[in-house]
């Protein structure tokens, strides 16, 4: 079975996912994606490359993404301190800014605040845009349009 989702949907989705894998790091990413698919046990899945390419990509770089992170966190705050929800959000978008080429960094900033809207309150997304914002400000300028 095939569902043909948006890039939000699937970053959502990858937000799921990247949630479930740090509750349970024993799981399976296949289980977890036809969970999240809604892909039942006897069909076989399609897994849409872009949702597997951020959860393999935020696994991947987990490390130099997290220090980007504390980079951009006030002295009073520290990685450890994050919620969840918040760090997860975090670690997608500056993945997206930095490792996908399409993805402006100022459409992955709005899409992690639409996924904080979704997930969480309006303090965490709050927190999520000054984390970001800097980032964002020191990325080279982008001269292109996008769709996303």
């Amino acid at each position: 079975m095939s569902v043909i989702l948006t890039r939000h949907a699937i970053r959502e989705k990858a937000f799921q996912a990247l949630f479930a894998l740090k509750s349970n790091p024993d799981a399976e990413r296949e289980a977890i994606y036809r969970e999240l698919l809604e892909v039942p046990d006897e069909e076989s899945a399609v897994i849409p490359p872009y949702l597997e390419a951020l959860v393999s990509g935020v696994s991947d770089k987990q490390a130099e993404i997290d220090a980007v992170i504390e980079a951009n966190l006030t002295s009073r705050w520290k990685l450890s301190r994050l919620n969840n929800t918040d760090l997860i959000i975090l670690r997608l978008a500056i993945y997206e800014m930095n490792y996908i080429d399409d993805v402006p960094a100022k459409v992955a900033l709005n899409e992690a605040l639409e996924i904080a809207k979704e997930f969480s309150d309006d303090e965490s997304r709050k927190f999520i845009n000054g984390v970001l914002d800097p980032v964002v400000e020191k990325m080279p300028a982008e001269t292109e349009e996008t769709n996303e």
